[in-house]
């Protein structure tokens, strides 16, 4: 089970990467491209959810297109879902309470390297 330390330590350890509030809620950053946020229900996704509406911290992070997005959500619909307002949208919603911390990982450092300028993200995958 993933928290909102992990998501912190995991984004803030990717070089450029800020964050800032929005909205009253936390955002990640890379040179003024957000990657991930912290997006609670509001009341429109509640109506469209219905009784599936999710209970718990949830995480919205940049995919690449609406083909991630749905791969993802076929891959485990019990972690990630969607809400009508990101219909067309390329970002996927995440349980933290049912991700685990090497998935939650991977998918930050994704949506980072999608949001990253061409150098940096260069540099981060040349490291050792």
């Amino acid at each position: 089970m993933a928290t909102w330390n992990d998501v912190r330590r995991i984004a803030l350890a990717l070089p450029g990467t800020g964050e800032r509030p929005s909205r009253g809620s936390a955002m990640w950053w890379v040179k003024d491209k957000s990657f991930a946020w912290e997006r609670p229900l509001r009341g429109t996704d509640r109506e469209a959810l219905g009784d599936a509406a999710p209970d718990g911290p949830i995480l919205a992070v940049r995919v690449a297109d609406e083909g991630a997005k749905a791969a993802l959500l076929a891959e485990d619909g019990e972690v990630f879902f969607t809400v009508p307002h990101f219909d067309g949208y390329p970002a996927i919603l995440v349980l933290l309470e049912r991700i685990g911390v090497a998935e939650l990982k991977e998918l930050i450092v994704e949506a980072w390297l999608l949001r990253a300028p061409k150098r940096l993200a260069g540099e981060y995958l040349d490291r050792p």
